[in-house]
Formats: C-alpha cells, structure tokens, sequence
C-alpha cells in the first residue's frame, strides 16, 4: 500500500462527528479540485431529459441561460491527488466525493476570450493561458458510485449541486507535465492504484452552471460559482478491471433518472481548477 493510500484510510476511518461539518472556503475546495476522467461504455439517459441551465461564475454572469438536452454518457471523472499531495483534512471528505458524470451535449457557443491561471500549488509554477472558448461539448454532472455516500449530510448537499458546462477551447497548448495520480474516494481508491501519467494537451474549460428549478443556498453557492476546471488529454489510458459501478444522480433536477451501470474503458484526461481572467476564488 502506498503511503498516500494509507493516509486515505487513517483518515476516512474515523466515526462521523456528530455537530456541523463546516463547508469549506472557494479557496480551500477549488484550489484542490483535481478530477480524472475516464471515458466509460456509451448509456444514453431516457428521453433525453432536457435542463436549461445559467451560467454561475461572475465573470461569465451575463452570458445568457440555454436549455440543452442530455446525450450519451460519455465519462465519469473522479476526484484524485497529484504527486501524493493530499487535500487538506478540512476539505478532504467534500473533495472526495465529488463524482461527476460527462454526457454529450450540444448547445450556443460562449466565443469569448479568456486568461486561465493555475490554482492547484502543485502546478503553480505554469504560467497563465490565454484562450478562446467555443462549442459547448459536454454537461457534467454530480452521482454517487455505487450507493456510497459522504460520511456527512453537508457533504452530500453540497456534491449535489455541482454541475459544469464544458466548452472547447483553443489552442490546444500541452502541458507537459508527467505527474502522479492517486484516486481520493473509497469506492475506487483500491481497485485504481497510484499511478505516473503524462499530461499532454488543454482541450476543455468547465465552468458551474444552474439548472433551472435547482435552488442552490446562499452557502454552497458562494464556493461552487468558483468551480473552473480546465481539462487536459493523458498520453495513454489504460483499461481499468473488476470494477463494476453504478451511477445515481443526486441532482435535486436530475434524481428521477434511474441508475446507471457503468464501465470503466480507460484513463482519457486530468481536470484542473483554474482562474479566469485574474478572478479568483475569495478564501
């Protein structure tokens, strides 16, 4: 067991505290926001369930809300660490059970231009972006893995009301960066061991939206407004064995949608919280 993976389980290992969980700063989640996505077999939802959704963060505010429908699932990304630098304990239990599944979708362009600055310190040292964001490509939205829930209800209230938009941008500037990844939540973390991976190039900007009759409080929506991950291709993926998941939504939207079976087809991209345009997350 690697000293990263065993770290994970002194700390999860502990009994729920009975008061409060604190929900953490936009500064303290988002800066450790680091999400592997894994492309997984095509699932088409039902009906293709249409949401209209408005974009969150200040400095996308204006742009106007679209309605949009669901296509097929195409990933399902899941919170890990880089370089076994582990979040801290105040925010670990939020960030790692923040699952997001990605389905296709097809929706108005932002055509905008923006500067994107790394949040992550294990990528400080990367300098700004400049890009332009074009094509909606994927709505990526909050489930729980195999029934698995947050050891607190402030956790899951809050995951539940995590939905990105995500837009290609270019250029398509690589990072190249080989880093190190290991998956934060329990229902994965064994069966997903520590693995080095090579970063190569920037392909999507995800920012948080609001679907239409999501009511998000006041609390949580002043930390996930600042959610801005820039996604990133992984040189190679690998097939991932024995590991059969089902995904139920917990969007308040989305919570009649029936489980979903999924499987794991390989390691696709690196999703990583950003800035934009010098505005960051207060905290």
């Amino acid at each position: 067991m690697s000293a990263a993976v065993a770290l994970l389980a002194v700390l999860f290992l502990v009994t729920p505290p009975a008061t409060a969980v604190a929900v953490p700063s936009p500064k303290e989640y988002v800066s450790y926001l680091d999400l592997e996505c894994f492309a997984t077999d095509p699932y088409q939802p039902p009906g293709a369930p249409k949401v209209t959704i408005s974009h969150l963060n200040p400095v996308l505010a204006k742009q106007p809300s679209q309605t949009v429908a669901l296509g097929p699932r195409e990933q399902l990304c899941t919170p890990v660490a880089k370089n076994q630098v582990i979040p801290p304990k105040s925010v670990l239990e939020f960030i790692s059970f923040t699952d997001l599944a990605c389905y296709r979708t097809i929706g108005a362009a932002l055509n905008t231009s923006l500067v994107l600055s790394q949040l992550n310190p294990v990528l400080a040292d990367l300098g700004r972006q400049q890009v332009a964001v074009g094509a909606l490509q994927q709505l990526c939205v909050p489930v729980l893995k195999n029934d698995t829930v947050p050891p607190s209800k402030e956790a899951l209230e809050f995951i539940s009301h995590i939905d990105l938009a995500c837009y290609a941008i270019t250029p398509n500037t690589p990072m190249n960066r080989a880093l190190s990844l290991t998956q934060l939540n329990p229902v994965v973390a064994r069966a997903i061991r520590p693995r080095d991976v090579r970063v190569t190039d920037a392909r999507q900007l995800c920012v948080p939206v609001q679907k239409k009759g999501d009511e998000i409080p006041d609390e949580l929506l002043r930390v996930i407004q600042w959610i801005d991950l820039e996604k990133y291709d992984l040189a190679s993926g690998t097939a991932i064995q024995n590991l059969p998941l089902t995904l139920r939504h917990i969007n308040p939207v989305l919570r009649g949608l029936p489980v979903e079976r999924a499987t794991l087809l390989g390691r696709s991209q690196l999703a990583v919280p950003v800035a934009k345009n010098g505005n960051f997350p207060p905290g």
